[in-house]
């Protein structure tokens, strides 16, 4: 499908710069069948149907910017891990974008506080392979987590503070890895989530790390010819468990966000509609326009950028001229967009055979 299709108006203005003042309170675009509602986040228990299994990623964003100085030279350097491949004799391995005056090359180290990056290959793509050592008690982690900063998408034209450590990282974040937040679950917390159980619901989650390839623009005119990035994911047997059970009440799967989404179809049992096949593993699965979805029901998710794979997932899942119909009334609502914007709730056709 040609991505043009997937194009709308968005003033400048309307890209959020903040979070909301409180989780909750951020507004939220109901999409029906044939209609549009207006909420807010925290009156989620009242839009779901009582024993809707709710779906969170609980991937933990990485401060993945680092900034630090090369050796002997002085010069700055900023380095952005974007996956770790893995742990060497002295520390972990990442891939890592670099930026700096002079080129990076193998055996240029950086420091950064008491973390030492070592440049360990240069790949063709411009990407590194670098290596993390700790040059004092801490581990890596703890060097990364105490010295990194909060990697905020490009649109978002500020630097991170200390409120962002704490606001771009959902409260049920458990498993290192994603450079982007999972945004959709932004907007919950504890009590509302409390509140959800208390009216019936249930909660499970599953792991998908948050790539770079999520700000990757689509370049193609068509959506088949773009290369989609690929993200580690996971589907444990206890979610798999939890859905079937869903399923045996005939409660929806609400995705908590269109990584839940991706993770969930990717992991979706070919053999039983409805159900997932417990795995972990890489998913490179773009979803179009034409996708027929086997495990998700309703989607709660951010707005999401113009001639993005994000919005063409949502348009897969609802249909493209009743979501850019939706974005519209939305723009003109004045709702705020994007990673710190305001959410939709969008409910699909009934399940059919």
């Amino acid at each position: 499908m040609r991505v043009d299709a997937f194009t709308y108006e968005l003033p400048e203005e309307l890209i959020a710069q903040r979070p909301a003042a409180e989780r909750e309170s951020a507004r939220l675009c109901v999409v029906l069948p044939h209609a549009l509602e207006h909420h807010v986040v925290r009156e989620l228990p009242e839009l779901l149907p009582d024993g809707a299994l709710l779906v969170v990623n609980d991937t933990r964003v990485v401060p993945a910017r680092l900034l630090g100085h090369r050796r002997p030279s002085g010069g700055k350097v900023e380095i952005f891990l974007v996956r770790q491949e893995g742990s060497t004799g002295r520390g972990e391995r990442w891939r890592a974008l670099g930026r700096a005056s002079k080129t990076l090359r193998p055996d240029t180290e950086i420091e950064v506080g008491a973390l030492t990056v070592r440049v360990l290959t240069r790949h063709d793509d411009g990407t590194l392979d670098v290596e993390l050592e700790s040059g004092d008690g801490r581990s890596v982690r703890e060097l990364v987590h105490a010295l990194g900063h909060v990697p905020l998408p490009p649109y978002i034209a500020r630097g991170d503070d200390a409120d962002d450590a704490a606001r771009y990282q959902t409260v049920f974040a458990r498993v290192d890895g994603a450079v982007a937040a999972p945004t959709a679950g932004l907007h919950l917390t504890d009590a509302l989530l409390a509140r959800l159980m208390a009216r019936g619901a249930a909660q499970t989650a599953i792991t998908l790390h948050v790539g770079l390839g999520t700000f990757q623009p689509v370049t193609a005119e068509d959506l088949d010819d773009h290369p989609m990035h690929a993200e580690f994911f996971e589907v444990s047997e206890a979610t798999a468990h939890a859905i079937a059970a869903a399923r045996k009440r005939g409660a929806p799967v609400v995705a908590v966000g269109t990584t839940v989404a991706r993770a969930l179809e990717s992991a979706a049992d070919r053999e039983r509609p409805g159900l997932v096949v417990p795995q972990a593993g890489e998913t490179r699965l773009l979803i179009q326009p034409g996708y027929r979805f086997r495990v998700v029901d309703r989607l709660l998710t951010n707005f999401h950028l113009p001639r993005s794979t994000l919005l063409a997932m949502v348009c897969a899942f609802a249909g493209t001229e009743r979501i850019l119909e939706a974005y519209a009334a939305c723009v003109r609502d004045r709702y705020r967009f994007f990673s710190y914007g305001d959410a939709m709730l969008v409910a699909r056709e009934p399940r059919t055979p």
